[in-house]
């Protein structure tokens, strides 16, 4: 029985010290080039989130010039789906106030404008 087991850890050892260096060079050369269309990759997402933050922030901060609307509930409506403050004024009510941190007071004051 020890026999067996001592001839079963013998085979794991010996496969796994042959096979990992013959497989470690032919994975290696595979890697360099999946590394670097990783890296393209990643500077293509880098570009495009670069312009989007920018944008969010401009849509927000335009929000934010409604009438009790600060940063906190810009966001939100922002996030909701408003991008201009034209489709935040067009809005109904109910869509609104579905959105957190939109409160009733918030709602009333942007009827006023329309």
């Amino acid at each position: 029985m020890i026999s067996k087991f001592i001839g079963k850890l013998k085979s794991i050892l010996f496969k796994s010290a042959a096979s990992p260096e013959t497989p470690l060079k032919k994975d290696k050369k595979p890697s360099k080039t999946a590394k670097s269309s990783k890296t393209k990759t990643k500077t293509k997402t880098k570009t495009k989130t670069k312009s989007k933050p920018v944008n969010s922030k401009k849509n927000i901060e335009t929000l934010t010039t409604l009438p009790g609307v600060g940063a906190k509930s810009a966001k939100a409506l922002y996030e909701a789906g408003f991008k201009t403050t034209k489709d935040v004024i067009a809005a109904d009510e109910k869509e609104l106030l579905a959105i957190s941190g939109v409160g009733i007071n918030l709602v009333k004051k942007l009827k006023k404008l329309k």
